[in-house]
């Protein structure tokens, strides 16, 4: 049994994830971090499209490896399904039998469409957690339009957070508000496992990406709504808290200061910088008074700053000053930055086809039930006939059947 090499808290619990892309399949390979077994449905013939996706970013890896799925897809075992084949079905309703989870990320109407629905699959079982991860939830005028990453951070508003009024700045690639997205789906899909342990009871787990975007921006949108004023950007010209902002260096990088609590680090933020003249600056006597002249102030800040680099304000700012900052990183420096390498966030892995690589880690840890990362993605249909005989109890003969018709 593949439970056996697996280890982490969800050690025994089953899933079939019937997902594509990012959103669906990044929520199931954190379940398959943590132990779940995860099972990866595809289409028997053209499989999960991001198996192909070809882009700069996503070039081909040796061997027939394709970057955007092994990231997506990783530590799950792999099928091939016809779902548009009665026969296929069957299959799918054998399965979940003994299956925890089913999860999709298809519009709303397809899964009923093909049969594969909550209604349907949870008479197969009742105790069956389902969850769909949608691009605007399964209800109002939108709920079978088309979503992906970049529209679902555009209609939740994201990007004006992001952005100014010329440019609004969503991200081209990464795919952040899908990972985002995939966060609330697996948290979704958690609880209600957590719930059918306490009562026994299945049901169905409704997440989408404009619904996870709106909550990532909870805050600010909260904020708003109590206040009924409409939420507005903050520019770092024109920032209200000058220590909570960002500054270019000498060196060109910049510098992030993080103090909500700006009186009790004034004195400490103005002596670092050499401006203790501002420190009985009427213009600037407290909090409130900062705020009014906050364009003025940051004036006063970036020229400061600009008289260090990023690495000399860090080591002056870390040397007994209480001052809460760090410099800005790329995305490349992470993986030789000691305090990432000390928590496992990006780990060595020897990859069984790939040879030594770098793979992001977990970013939450047990004491007792640690999950694990699994980095390799399964090969088209690699495990259909594995996965048939023991979750399934299929014959050889069977299997043989079954691909005679085009159901696998």
């Amino acid at each position: 049994m593949v439970t056996d090499m697996k280890k982490g808290p969800l050690v025994g619990i089953t899933v079939l994830d019937w997902t594509q892309w990012q959103m669906g399949p990044v929520a199931t390979s954190m379940l398959a971090d943590l132990g779940a077994d995860v099972i990866h449905l595809e289409h028997y013939i053209t499989g999960d499209p991001g198996r192909g996706l070809t882009t700069n970013e996503f070039t081909d890896l040796p061997h027939g490896k394709h970057s955007y799925f092994e990231v997506n897809n990783r530590g799950k075992r792999g099928i091939t399904i016809n779902l548009a084949n009665d026969e296929g079905r069957k299959v799918i309703y054998r399965l979940v039998k003994k299956a925890d989870v089913f999860v999709h990320n298809y519009r709303p109407g397809i899964p009923e469409r093909l049969k594969v629905d909550y209604a349907t699959l949870s008479k197969y079982n009742p105790k069956l957690i389902y969850a769909s991860a949608s691009g605007f939830g399964e209800k109002g005028p939108d709920a079978g339009e088309g979503a992906m990453d970049m529209v679902g951070m555009a209609r939740a508003g994201a990007g004006t957070l992001l952005g100014d009024e010329d440019n609004p700045n969503l991200p081209h690639y990464g795919g952040l508000a899908d990972q985002i997205g995939a966060v609330f789906t697996a948290y979704g899909i958690m609880a209600a496992l957590f719930a059918r342990e306490r009562t026994g009871i299945g049901q169905k787990v409704d997440t989408s990406l404009m619904g996870s975007l709106i909550f990532w921006q909870g805050l600010m949108l909260g904020k708003g709504f109590y206040l009924n004023k409409p939420t507005v950007q903050q520019k770092r010209k024109s920032a209200k808290n000058a220590l909570w902002n960002y500054y270019k260096t000498k060196d060109g990088k910049w510098i992030v200061l993080t103090m909500l609590q700006s009186q009790r680090h004034w004195l400490d933020m103005c002596k670092a910088l050499g401006l203790e003249d501002l420190v009985n600056d009427p213009r600037f006597d407290n909090a409130v008074i900062r705020e009014k002249n906050c364009a003025e102030l940051i004036t006063y800040f970036d020229k400061a700053f600009l008289k260090k680099t990023a690495a000399e304000w860090d080591s002056l700012f870390r040397s007994g000053l209480d001052i809460i900052s760090t410099p800005v990183r790329s995305m490349n420096d992470l993986a030789a930055d000691p305090q990432v390498i000390a928590n496992d966030y990006i780990i060595n892995y020897q990859h069984n086809v790939l040879g030594p690589i770098k793979v992001v880690g977990l970013p939450v840890a047990f004491s007792k039930t640690p999950g694990e990362v699994n980095a390799e993605a399964p090969e088209f249909g690699q495990h259909t006939e594995e996965v048939l005989i023991e979750l399934g109890g299929y014959t050889w003969d069977e299997i043989t059947e079954l691909r005679n018709k085009k159901a696998i």
